[in-house]
């Protein structure tokens, strides 16, 4: 899958060439200036995932890298487009409940966990960011816990059909908590569906969750 937030994640299908770029026509459309109109594509070939750049004005950048031609993408890569970043992630169905075994998938799913509605979830922060997981469940509309565990102790938030409807960090309750736990960046999170809330503080999108924590972390960078 691709990601770019605020807009919506893309999943990359066999037999499928995504086109990223300013256009309305493509599969994800970045708004950049210094995008080409069909700046870059990403599709299968054969057994793994590539990236090629389309003959774009200002070039495409995988890790900080300028390719040319084509490149496998490995899950974790940032591919940098006009200035903004797109994350590819694997996300691999599984049966076993351990955590991520396997390095080239940096999320897991399993069915049969007990709980009810949807799959659970968990994963390493460190590869893939909170706002990728939180876009994924949004995507599915899941309800239930999603916990966070950071060196600063554990956080959880609650969703109800995709929608963040209450959160809490052991310093704060409500939007407070969720923006600092849409923060995090190192730990691990488990998601386990089915979970109610154990009250209903507010009720935003995934968007607007990360545009906000986004914004103050932006604004803790200008004065820090």
């Amino acid at each position: 899958m691709l990601f770019a937030p605020p807009l919506a994640p893309v999943r990359v299908e066999p037999g499928r060439e995504l086109v990223l770029g300013r256009s309305p026509e493509c599969a994800l459309q970045l708004p950049a200036a210094g995008a080409s109109r069909r700046h870059a594509s990403v599709a299968w070939r054969e057994d793994a995932v590539v990236l090629r750049d389309l003959g774009s004005t200002n070039g495409t950048f995988l890790n900080g890298q300028r390719i040319t031609g084509e490149a496998t993408l490995r899950s974790g890569d940032k591919i940098r487009i006009g200035g903004l970043e797109v994350l590819f992630c694997c996300v691999e169905a599984g049966t076993a409940v351990s955590g991520v075994s396997d390095s080239s998938t940096v999320v897991s799913f399993w069915p049969g966990s007990g709980a009810v509605g949807g799959d659970a979830l968990r994963g390493d922060l460190q590869k893939v960011p909170l706002f990728a997981v939180l876009q994924m469940l949004e995507m599915g509309r899941q309800s239930g816990c999603l916990a966070v565990e950071t060196d600063t102790g554990e956080a959880c938030l609650w969703l109800d059909g995709g929608r963040i409807v209450h959160a809490e960090n052991g310093k704060a309750n409500g939007l407070e908590a969720a923006l600092v736990v849409a923060q995090a960046s190192v730990g691990r999170f488990d998601f386990a569906p089915g979970s109610p809330a154990p009250d209903r503080s507010f009720s935003a999108s995934v968007t607007e969750v990360i545009l906000e924590a986004t914004r103050l972390l932006d604004e803790e960078g200008a004065t820090g």
